[in-house]
């Protein structure tokens, strides 16, 4: 499976749990990156950011049979990072997406805006 069909299925994932301004950063330009792309959103609790990241989580085993090789955050669930090998899955709370700005740190990257689903 390529990574643009693993990205639609990860933001089809996070939509479906109402997940919020995702943004697609395209790092294959850059070089020396740890991984080609960061799918970014956020959910407005932690309650939400746990059901995003298990919507991600079961929406890739069930349509590519894909688990991610580790998760971290899921205990506070102020920012979970799921990593998928080629892809890292970023889903914050809004303030603590705002304080770390990973959006800007990379702007030579291509960035895609998803729009969201209201």
């Amino acid at each position: 499976m390529s990574s643009e069909e693993l990205i639609k299925n990860i933001t089809e994932a996070i939509q479906e749990k109402k997940g919020k301004k995702i943004v697609v950063a395209d790092l294959t330009g850059l070089g020396n990156t740890i991984c080609d792309y960061f799918v970014i959103c956020e959910g407005n609790s932690p309650t939400q950011v746990s059901a995003i990241t298990d919507s991600v989580w079961e929406g890739l085993i069930d349509k590519c049979k894909r688990k991610p090789y580790a998760v971290d955050g899921q205990r506070n669930a102020q920012w979970v990072a799921m990593d998928y090998g080629e892809i890292l899955v970023h889903i914050f709370l809004p303030d603590v997406r705002a304080f770390y700005d990973i959006d800007h740190l990379w702007a030579d990257a291509k960035l895609t805006v998803i729009p969201d689903i209201d």
